[in-house]
């Protein structure tokens, strides 16, 4: 671990940095993040890529070592596969929250009956970031019972974290149409699409652009392991630098068949730039959340 910290701390040496804020990392009942892990070691057959875990470690120490990598804010990314798990994991959450000041309070939802009611729950107990899983809850956002959700939420300001992209596998719901209807009818909504949209890059790209509240996060987006997944393509370089003030840094940490460094290594091989790092690994997420300024 020791050469990991070396390489992030030479990270945030060489770009002037105070530290990192990662929108994208898991944090959440030890018995679901077991589940989670079995899901990874099984996902080989899927993807044809072996994903080992690389920091399977207890809580504390996983808290510890973001802490020693110059994570300043991060998140605790949970999520429901099914109806009756999200007002009980927002319950988990607000409690990591309490005793893990440096995590971002995290919420999530699933279409279910009384969804509305514990997500206004959630934001006036202090919820600042909610997770949506769409290919692991097998949803359609557009879902009828999500409709005050993404209302509440475009006018609270709260921003969504949504995997939504196709990656790693395909589902009955992915892809950008059924985001960009939701965002038809709710064009407020701070959406911050996770892994770049994976792999469908240039349509949510895209989204980004006719949308000026949505961002895209960087979780595993062009890492080697990405890259032999879903490659993004070398002509979308351009937009991706043109939007620079909407792309925020995420890992996935713990959850990563790979180490820590390796994300900020495989941006700063992007060659867009100095200003471009530090916006992505620092400055739009803290103006997203209202942390203090670099």
């Amino acid at each position: 671990m020791e050469g990991d910290r070396g390489r992030v701390r030479g990270f945030l040496e060489r770009y002037g940095l105070p530290g990192l804020v990662d929108v994208h990392t898991h944090f959440m009942p030890e018995r679901v993040l077991r589940k989670v892990w079995a899901y990874f070691d099984a996902v080989g057959p899927m993807t044809g890529l072996e994903w080992p875990i690389t920091y399977r470690e207890e809580e504390d120490r996983r808290v510890e070592l973001l802490r020693e990598f110059g994570v300043l804010r991060f998140t605790s990314m949970l999520y429901p596969h099914k109806a009756g798990m999200a007002r009980w994991l927002n319950e988990w959450a607000a409690g990591f929250a309490a005793r893990v000041p440096d995590c971002l309070h995290t919420a999530t939802f699933f279409p279910e009956e009384g969804v509305a009611g514990y997500v206004r729950e959630a934001v006036e107990s202090g919820a600042v970031v909610f997770k949506a899983h769409v290919q692991v809850g097998a949803y359609d956002p557009g879902d009828p019972l999500l409709e005050p959700v993404w209302g509440l939420l475009a006018e609270a300001g709260v921003p969504v974290v949504i995997h939504c992209g196709s990656g790693p596998a395909p589902g009955k719901h992915t892809g950008p149409e059924p985001v960009a209807r939701v965002l038809a009818r709710h064009p407020r909504l701070r959406l911050v699409v996770a892994h770049m949209g994976m792999p469908e890059y240039g349509d949510f790209l895209g989204l980004a652009e006719r949308y000026p509240e949505v961002r895209l996060d960087t979780t595993m987006a062009f890492t080697d392991f990405a890259e032999k997944l879903a490659p993004f393509p070398p002509g979308e370089r351009a937009r991706l630098r043109e939007l620079g003030d909407r792309v925020l840094l995420g890992s996935d940490f713990p959850n990563i068949p790979y180490v820590y460094p390796h994300q900020l290594e495989a941006l700063e091989r992007l060659g867009l730039g100095a200003e471009w790092l530090r916006a992505v690994c620092h400055d739009n997420a803290a103006a997203l959340f209202g942390l203090p300024p670099r």
